[in-house]
């Protein structure tokens, strides 16, 4: 008996993880049950068995990327101190912006979805998104973290913005730019530190 539950539990997350890539990728219209069950490596009855609609699923995969995000806040809070704002930014404007779009952050990609669909589906995301914002003004301080939630709100808005932008555009230099652009402006302290530090010239040797 627990081994099956285990087991429903088990193709339930996988129907969730495939059903995450889906809206990610192609938007909540963009993908019917079918092709969520098909992600999944099922049949879509198999499908209807842990949900009930795609609007369901959607839901659930909203949430659970909303909750990877705040995972990987706490995360590197806990494993970079002080440091984590930074590490955090640089990896959201790298590896976030050049991933696979089905691998994209769930703050990016999925707002215009929720947006569209129903109210109760908005007053979850937003209260996910309030843990976030909190969460990382609560974080270890220093002169580059947003030092409360206004700002949170502002720096995720810039972030997820400037992702969304440079994916939009076909110059791969252009994009660069775009988040060049928002790291200098999240980052103020760390990047005018990296211009004005002198350049250490090798000591040149005089001829005898």
């Amino acid at each position: 008996m627990i081994q099956r539950e285990e087991q429903k539990k088990m193709t339930r997350q996988r129907i969730v993880d495939a059903a995450g890539r889906g809206f990610r990728r192609g938007g909540y219209g963009g993908i019917g049950v079918d092709g969520l069950a098909k992600e999944a490596g099922m049949t879509s009855g198999a499908f209807y068995v842990h949900f009930d609609s795609k609007k369901s699923a959607f839901r659930e995969s909203m949430l659970r990327g909303l909750v990877e995000l705040q995972e990987g806040v706490n995360y590197l809070q806990a494993e970079h101190g002080a440091d984590w704002w930074p590490e955090f930014v640089r990896y959201y404007l790298s590896a976030k912006r050049t991933c696979d779009l089905s691998e994209s952050c769930a703050l990016q990609s999925l707002p215009p979805e929720v947006a569209r669909l129903d109210a109760s589906l908005r007053t979850e995301f937003e209260a996910a998104l309030r843990k976030i914002a909190k969460s990382i003004a609560a974080g270890p301080p220093s002169p580059i973290t947003p030092a409360d939630e206004e700002s949170a709100y502002a720096a995720l808005a810039l972030l997820t913005g400037a992702v969304t932008l440079a994916r939009a555009v076909s110059s791969e230099s252009l994009a660069k730019k775009i988040a060049q652009g928002a790291l200098r402006t999240l980052l103020p302290v760390a990047t005018s530190a990296v211009k004005k530090s002198p350049v250490k010239k090798a000591p040149v040797k005089k001829k005898k």
